[in-house]
């Protein structure tokens, strides 16, 4: 069995990201979920300045507890530490579930479907690999 670089996993993570619909692909440690790797949507700064006026003043305000940003009184999300966190929360309480229904089971893959998007999360013994993308019209 020939295991992968380093190199060819980010150049499929590139190529998955190009796909119709994907919006972003995170890796996330499996320790303590910290982003390993970042791409799409979720990767762009989400406290950029209004191109249109460079020299505008923004009033940015973060709060910590919830992980939101107000950009001039606006509250967006932080974008990919707001999920990654949320990510790493519910694949820590699927585990226990899984767990708490057969000791010897463990999760294999969580998928998540919304009106708006479908989180598909594909854990690995360091890593958990979380793609997001559009959902299918049903």
């Amino acid at each position: 069995m020939s295991q992968t670089t380093p190199a060819a996993t980010l150049d499929h993570l590139a190529r998955l990201a190009t796909r119709p619909g994907v919006q972003s692909t995170l890796i996330l440690s499996r320790i303590d979920g910290s982003i390993i790797h970042k791409a799409g949507l979720l990767a762009q700064s989400s406290t950029s300045r209004d191109t249109t006026d460079p020299d505008r003043d923004v009033n940015l305000s973060v709060n910590k507890e919830d992980s939101t940003l107000a950009v001039d009184g606006v509250t967006r999300d932080k974008g990919a530490e707001s999920m990654a966190h949320k990510v790493f929360s519910f694949m820590s309480q699927a585990q226990a579930f899984a767990e708490g229904v057969d000791s010897a089971d463990e999760v294999k893959l969580l998928r998540l479907r919304t009106r708006k998007n479908e989180v598909v999360i594909v854990p690995d013994s360091k890593f958990l690999l979380v793609v997001i993308h559009d959902a299918p019209q049903t």
